[in-house]
């Protein structure tokens, strides 16, 4: 158990414990928090987070755990500032011209996990669940677009997460091959953009729900072809699917899929002199925003908007050396 205390009302209590329960470990771990910070209205942030996790292996090489995850948080934000008001002693530099932003966010999550170690082979499968939400109002340009309600914007993410992870991993002769299925679903309930004043609504630009599923699979062997050279060469494959619900505009409702491949590739020479040289290159990508995918008009504007692929491709290379001059010494170039 610890506690602390200090300036601008900081204070802070963390507990913990990890006792032997059965045939396993219990942890058990607990953090409360709260501080206001230097600001002219008290960023009154209040933190609650725990965690509890049971493990618990076998003779024969199985092991279990079990993972709950909880935090929650909220807070008064102290956002940016235009520095000729601090230069004209209209704010100080801890002061704000929108008193009213903040927020506030939970996250509570649950999972399990089975692995097995053979003496050539690893087996891994994690089951999980996320209830997430977010609630944060902002003030960027506090009244350049309206002049008279301001500019300020409440973002909000209401979401529950499900995945599944499954990996395997083997020797065979000079190479190890892994395996893998990764499928992520998430149910997003309320996603929305609202102007507001004072915290209060005034408009809502958008609100939507939408679905989001993808499902992933990878394949690699890592090769040690002799005592200097090393590669690893690898591919993945990843469909995804996007079903929106526009509620304030339905023309901006619908479904997409896309699928794409990304291969891998990764040379290593050495080590010689306690040095190595690597190369690494491969093609990846990024997921755009759902509701970006099914747009047709533009919410604040109505005009027409230009729809985004759902899967955006990224490519990458590195090229370094890793060296070990002396012990206890490592560098990367």
């Amino acid at each position: 158990a610890r506690v602390d205390a200090g300036a601008y009302d900081f204070r802070r209590i963390v507990i913990g414990s990890s006792p032997t329960v059965g045939p396993g470990t219990l942890l058990l771990g607990a953090e409360v928090k709260g501080y206001d910070g230097p600001w002219d209205k008290p960023q009154d942030l209040e933190k609650v987070s725990g965690i509890g996790r049971y493990t618990w292996s076998m003779s024969s090489g199985h092991a279990f755990s079990i993972l709950g995850m909880a935090y929650d948080n909220r807070w008064q934000s102290s956002d940016q500032i235009p520095s000729r008001a601090v230069a004209s002693g209209q704010v100080s530099r801890f002061g704000q011209v929108d008193p009213t932003l903040g927020g506030s966010s939970s996250r509570y999550s649950l999972s399990g996990e089975w692995r097995r170690a053979q003496r050539t082979s690893f087996t891994r499968v994690r089951l999980y669940g996320v209830a997430y939400e977010l609630d944060l109002v902002s003030n960027f340009t506090y009244f350049a677009a309206d002049s008279v309600d301001g500019d300020q914007i409440e973002q909000v993410d209401k979401r529950s997460v499900v995945g599944l992870e499954l990996s395997h991993r083997t020797q065979v002769g000079a190479h190890a091959v892994t395996g893998g299925l990764e499928s992520r679903g998430d149910f997003i309930r309320d996603v929305g953009l609202h102007n507001t004043r004072q915290r209060a609504r005034v408009s809502t630009v958008r609100e939507d729900q939408v679905t989001e599923l993808s499902l992933g699979g990878y394949l690699s062997a890592d090769s040690r072809w002799n005592p200097m050279l090393r590669t690893e060469v690898g591919l993945r494959a990843d469909v995804y699917s996007f079903d929106v619900d526009a509620r304030t505009l339905p023309i901006n409702s619908g479904t997409t899929s896309d699928a794409i491949v990304s291969p891998k590739l990764s040379v290593v020479v050495g080590p010689w002199q306690r040095m190595e040289l690597y190369a690494n290159a491969g093609l990846g990508f990024h997921s755009n925003d759902a509701r970006g995918t099914t747009i047709v008009v533009d919410p604040t504007t109505g005009d027409a908007a230009q729809r985004v692929d759902p899967l955006v491709r990224s490519r990458g290379a590195e090229l370094g050396l890793r060296a070990s001059p002396v012990d206890g010494l490592r560098s990367t170039v």
